[in-house]
Order: C-alpha cells, then structure tokens, then sequence
C-alpha cells in the first residue's frame, strides 16, 4: 500500500494536490454541519457577529486560499511547505465554494434555492480535482502520442479542436458536461453533438427557426430533469441541507 502510495502521489508530486482536495472536502463537510446546527439551534456554535455584522466564512476563507496558494507555489512541489500550503489552500477554497451562491447574486441566499448552486460547484469541483488527480490532462493533451507531442501542429490542431467543442457545449447550456470536458475530451464531444438546453445562447440562436429541434429540445430537457432532477434535489439536501420555503436571513 505504501509503496502504490509512492508511486502514485509522492513521486509524481501529486501529493500536494490530494491534501488540497482532502481539506477541501472535509471543510465544506464540516462548515455544512455547522451551518446545520446553528440553523436547527444545536450545539454551542453561534454566528461570528463582531459589532453587529455578521462575517460569512467566505472572508476567512478568501484569506486562506490566498495564503495556502503563495505558500505552495513557493515550494517544491514534493516538500513539506507545497503540502502545508495546499491544506491551508484547500481549507479556504472548502470556505468560499460553500458560499458560492452569496458571490454569485451577491445576496444572502445560504438557505435558499439559489444556495443549492454551492452545492453543485462543490461536487463539480470535487470531481475535476479527483480527474486530475487519476491522471486526466486539460484539453485531453494526455491522449497524445510523442511523435504528435513533437509536432506541433498537431498539437495545436488538437488543443484548439478540443477547446471549440468546450466552448460548443458551453454555449448549449451544458455547463458541467463543458467543465469535465475540459478533462475528458470525449465528454465535450458528447455535449457538442447532442441537442442544447432551451433557453441557451445555442437554443435562442440557432433553434430560433427550427421549430422541430426547439420542440425536441424542450422535450429533451423536461425527460431529463425529470428523471434526474428529483435524485440532484435529494442529494444536494443530504450533504448541503434542504432550503427555506422562503427566503430567511442565513443560519
């Protein structure tokens, strides 16, 4: 176990990386529990209100990814300050992504319907740095062979290839199909063939005078959410809390 340990993470230096993720996870774990109870009025947490005003923990947590991200990059990727410093880094990011639906709206929606979009860039989050950590590459660059990494024209070709079906699949409204396809190529692929989601720049645009394909993707849209929509429902509750009927005033 040791030795696939090595081999693994230590010697490509990719440990930094898993303890960034590991402290990423187990902070927006714990901050949620938290939250959880402060809102249900358990245990002895309380909310941080110096003076009156309430500080969210993205300020903390906007100071600790900027110091874990320096210390890191300061050090070799192998040594013990990258690692230090990709906890702290990992801690602070876990901090700000929880509050990432109050960033986007610039409102106090923790406990809304709109704060389930921290939810989603967590687990979206989580899964692109477990991607990378299993060896996937940006762009798919990772699937060439060395007689196309010396030509660069190919190489060019395909990163460019690549970043047009990202860029497809992110205008059809298929934002996390175009995040992973980033790392997985054959996702982007995917995403830029299939039909857009309506209401997308692609669908308002381009479906604008194909009545066909905009009734097919409504249709589309509606099968999928629901099929899925109720199990996302469920499982952003279970790890994230379900929201307020109406809007409150956080925790």
């Amino acid at each position: 176990m040791g030795h696939w340990f090595y081999n693994n993470f230590v010697e490509p230096g990719k440990l930094p990386m898993l303890l960034a993720l590991a402290s990423f996870v187990i902070t927006f774990l714990v901050t949620r529990t938290v939250t959880r109870m402060i809102r249900a009025g358990r245990g002895p947490f309380k909310n941080v209100a110096p003076g009156g005003m309430h500080i969210h923990h993205v300020v903390p947590g906007v100071i600790l990814a900027v110091v874990g991200g320096f210390v890191s990059l300061g050090g070799d990727r192998r040594s013990v300050t990258a690692c230090v410093g990709a906890v702290i880094f990992g801690v602070g990011v876990g901090l700000v992504l929880d509050e990432f639906a109050l960033i986007l709206h610039l409102d106090d929606v923790y406990w809304t319907e709109q704060g389930r979009q921290s939810v989603e860039v967590v687990v979206l989050a989580a899964a692109l740095a477990l991607l990378v950590l299993a060896g996937s590459s940006p762009l798919g660059v990772n699937e060439l062979t060395p007689d196309e990494r010396q030509n660069r024209a190919s190489l060019i070709l395909t990163l460019v290839g690549n970043f047009l079906l990202v860029i497809v699949t992110l205008f059809k409204g298929k934002l996390r199909m175009a995040m992973i396809g980033v790392l997985v190529p054959f996702v982007a692929v995917v995403g830029a063939v299939r039909l857009a989601r309506p209401g997308s720049p692609w669908a308002r645009r381009v479906y604008r005078r194909r009545p066909r394909a905009r009734a097919r993707s409504v249709l589309r849209a509606t099968r999928h959410d629901r099929r899925w929509g109720g199990l996302r429902r469920r499982f952003q509750d279970l790890i994230g809390g379900a929201p307020d009927r109406l809007p409150t005033r956080r925790h």
